[in-house]
């Protein structure tokens, strides 16, 4: 009977172990309600889900919902996450009804609700929950992120919006960002759009007021689904209440709303493999192609620049240009890279440029032969490919071969040259010195001799306290590690240093100091860097979760800065608080 009474223990406390770990229930604001009422369904779950299902409300007629909302917590160093979907429900007839299971898909595992019962009476002389705040402000505002394309092809560029609709019944008066989009696998970048601006639209066909929160290009570097996180906010909304002022006049009351965008998924097509050109390096877009020259004639030993140029609207930042060929009697330097790159909703617009230095070392024409640059036009969906005409380099005075009498060549293909020497190239180096000797003068027993003497023999107890002061400084460990992190923050971090003040530039500048630091350190690139990913490779190379954590929020506060104003006193907390933060780090890893 004992080890009956024993079993049956251990499995009550091993199911009550496993279900603590995820919960998913489901709560109504009452269990009794009028015909004439409303009542509020909450599904909450303290883990993310996939696939939430809900109920059939057979005897209800869904009036608001469903409603997400997200929130994060942090106590004594836990962390507590709940999501929730609301639900608001008008009941159609009286008597007892079950609100039934609710499903949602957890870690692969399925989970459901306990049937909620509710009694409907006849109608009530006040309804309470008619002109419910909560139900007001979720009735009246909502959040919507508009993406431009769905389906694009791999390093096509979309763009995507979030609107944030409010009802005329209702105002806001702030807002504030709780999390922001993960843009996890695409090339990713923001559009300022500056001051914000209300407009008038429609949402589901009745009048709204919206304003436009973020714009954001995007430019997909992996085909397949690809999912972007949505954005959630904690709003302040003024919604009218039962009160009234002395002239009749109701009294509105200011509520804390969180709301959250869909979840975008993304389909991502690949390039197709037929007909792909042999000079394709990835350009998709719209674009013209040039090779130009500054000079068609020139002297041998003189300079003249190559222009390579691609212009048009497409992903100009991810691919290369192609390589210029020319003859091996021409001496071409490595070129110089231009970016004169813009971005809209339509995605990124300007020209780049690789600018090569040729100095021609023979006197002769040399050809520089055509190059070919191919991309993928997204609306024709074909490849195409522009090839740059033969241009000619006339070099008229110069030496026709060598000076050591070997014989000039001109084989195309190749950048190693043999650069002649003239006469006359170190023409600057006195090769007929004029030596003057000076009067003598007695040194032997002079001031300067007794000097040079003695000094020698002072020095010795100063090279040896200097020798042992190095020593010491080479010995101490830690202040080497404390002074070489505090240089490096220090180097990533004079960029915003010197724009302290300036809120947008400030930030914008630590935002790209943090994310230099982790390329150089973690050798990751900048579309990797969702917090998810940085938190799981600096908890791997030892980096304690205090400091992590600190990292994380210097990013959320550069990506809250978009939205919230910012005094000098906070930019100056944020850039203390860089600079130890990256000294810390570096000292972990």
């Amino acid at each position: 009977m004992k080890s009956k009474i024993i079993l049956f223990l251990i499995g009550f406390f091993i199911c009550g172990f496993a279900f603590s770990q995820v919960q998913f229930e489901a709560e109504v604001s009452r269990e009794k309600l009028g015909i004439n009422e409303r009542l509020r369904v909450d599904f909450t779950m303290n883990e993310d889900g996939d696939n939430f299902n809900p109920p059939d409300f057979t005897n209800f007629r869904v009036v608001g919902g469903p409603n997400q909302s997200i929130s994060y917590s942090y106590l004594n160093g836990k962390r507590t996450y709940q999501k929730k979907y609301s639900y608001y429900l008008q009941p159609t007839k009286r008597g007892k009804f079950k609100i039934g299971q609710a499903e949602i898909q957890i870690d692969g595992e399925v989970y459901k609700t306990t049937p909620v019962t509710v009694e409907v009476t006849t109608a009530v002389d006040k309804p309470t929950d008619g002109n419910n705040s909560e139900l007001i402000a979720s009735d009246n505002i909502h959040l919507v992120a508009e993406i431009s394309k769905a389906n694009p092809y791999l390093n096509e560029g979309i763009s995507l919006q979030y609107k944030l609709y409010v009802s005329p019944r209702v105002d806001v008066s702030d807002w504030r960002p709780i999390d922001s989009p993960k843009y996890t696998d695409f090339w990713s970048q923001n559009i300022d759009i500056g001051r914000l601006q209300v407009k008038n639209g429609t949402y589901k066909g009745e009048e709204y007021r919206y304003v436009v929160l973020q714009q954001t290009v995007l430019y997909p570097q992996k085909t397949g689904e690809l999912t972007i996180e949505p954005l959630t906010l904690n709003v302040s909304v003024q919604v009218p209440s039962d009160r009234r002022d002395i002239f009749g006049r109701r009294i509105s009351e200011t509520i804390q709303k969180t709301i959250a965008a869909d979840r975008k998924v993304i389909q991502v097509k690949p390039l197709p493999t037929e007909g792909k050109p042999a000079s394709f390096t990835g350009a998709v877009g719209s674009f013209n192609f040039s090779v130009s020259t500054t000079k068609s004639s020139l002297n041998a030993t003189e300079s003249l620049q190559a222009k390579v140029r691609v212009s048009g609207n497409g992903n100009l930042k991810l691919f290369q240009l192609p390589k210029l060929t020319t003859p091996a009697s021409l001496e071409v330097y490595e070129p110089e890279h231009q970016e004169d790159v813009k971005t809209n909703l339509n995605g990124m617009y300007g020209g780049i440029t690789d600018n090569y230095t040729i100095v021609p070392q023979l006197k002769g024409k040399y050809p520089i032969a055509p190059i070919s640059f191919s991309y993928f036009d997204v609306r024709t969906e074909s490849y195409k490919t522009i090839t740059s005409e033969e241009l000619m380099v006339n070099v008229e005075n110069g030496p026709t071969q060598l000076t050591n009498g070997e014989s000039t060549t001109t084989t195309a293909g190749t950048q190693k040259q043999v650069v002649p020497t003239e006469k006359k190239q170190f023409r600057y180096l006195k090769l007929t010195p004029n030596l003057k000797e000076k009067g003598r003068h007695g040194f032997f027993k002079s001031t300067l001799f007794w000097i040079l003497l003695i000094v020698p023999f002072l020095a010795i107890p100063l090279a040896i306290i200097f020798g042992k002061k190095r020593e010491a400084y080479k010995n101490d460990v830690q202040g080497k590690r404390l002074r070489k992190a505090d240089r490096l923050a220090k180097k990533y971090l004079s960029e915003a240093k010197k724009n302290l003040g300036n809120q947008q530039a400030f930030y914008d500048s630590l935002e790209r100091a943090l994310h230099n630091y982790l390329r150089a350190k973690l050798s990751i690139q900048t579309g990797e860097m969702s917090k998810e990913k940085i938190k799981n490779l600096l908890t791997e190379k030892g980096v304690t979760q205090e400091d992590t954590a600190k990292f994380i929020s210097l990013l959320e506060s550069c990506e809250y800065a978009r939205y919230t104003p910012a005094s000098k006193t906070s930019m100056e907390q944020d850039y203390e608080k860089a600079v130890e933060v990256i000294a810390g780090l570096d000292k972990q890893i």
